[in-house]
């Protein structure tokens, strides 16, 4: 398992997109509003699809009414 420290930017018209930050954190745009939940069921499709896995592999553990969170990869 690997955990990941990411940047959500939801209702982003460039999403869904994954880019690697200057800071080292990856930056993930959802066209998704964060409402109900919406946006952090698009983050995690879109790091699934950018880290070729299923979404079942990929959960938020950390930061689920944040912008900044923390997601964790099952190897």
């Amino acid at each position: 398992m690997s955990r990941h420290r990411i940047q959500v930017k939801p209702g982003s018209r460039k999403g869904p997109l994954v880019e690697d930050g200057p800071d080292g954190l990856l930056t993930v745009f959802v066209r998704e509003r964060a409402v109900e939940g919406a946006a952090n069921a698009g983050v995690v499709a879109a790091l699934a699809k950018h880290w070729g896995v299923r979404t079942s592999e990929v959960r938020i553990v950390a930061g689920h009414k944040a912008r900044i969170k923390t997601v964790e990869l099952d190897d």
